[in-house]
């Protein structure tokens, strides 16, 4: 059984419960102020969860969480389960999403996230993701 909201997202089943939220992973673009962004689903522990429920109104600054990437971008290989860190924002801002570097080979998101990317590449991606609906 689920309970899906536009922030919030609760999956049960037999081994327990997975715990997610709605958050913005910002890819800088060069030449431009603005950054591609991607509205990603992040799995986070019952204990984060509970405290980012628990401070959804009134979010403290400086709050984040550790989880994993829980979905699948074109144009990039297996994006599941990268390691990212959630950074709270206020202003009713969704949270941020920070990947982590990896231990061996760095993932081309990770990359391009902390690099940023081309006017040209972002186009790509959002004619990639225009014809995919």
């Amino acid at each position: 059984m689920g309970k899906l909201g536009s922030d919030l997202c609760l999956i049960k089943h037999d081994e327990g419960t997975d715990y997610f939220i709605h958050t913005i992973l910002e890819i800088p673009i060069h030449g431009i102020v603005e950054p591609f962004t991607w509205g990603v689903w992040v799995s986070l522990s019952e204990k984060s969860y509970a405290r980012y429920v628990e401070t959804y109104d009134n979010p403290v600054e400086g709050d984040g969480f550790f989880g994993w990437l829980c979905n699948r971008l074109p144009c990039y290989p297996n994006t599941l389960a990268l390691a990212a860190d959630v950074h709270v924002q206020q202003g009713g801002l969704r949270p941020t999403l920070h990947l982590h570097n990896g231990d061996a080979d760095v993932h081309p998101l990770v990359i391009d996230q902390r690099q940023g990317i081309s006017i040209a590449r972002a186009q790509e991606i959002a004619e990639l993701i225009s014809h995919a609906g």
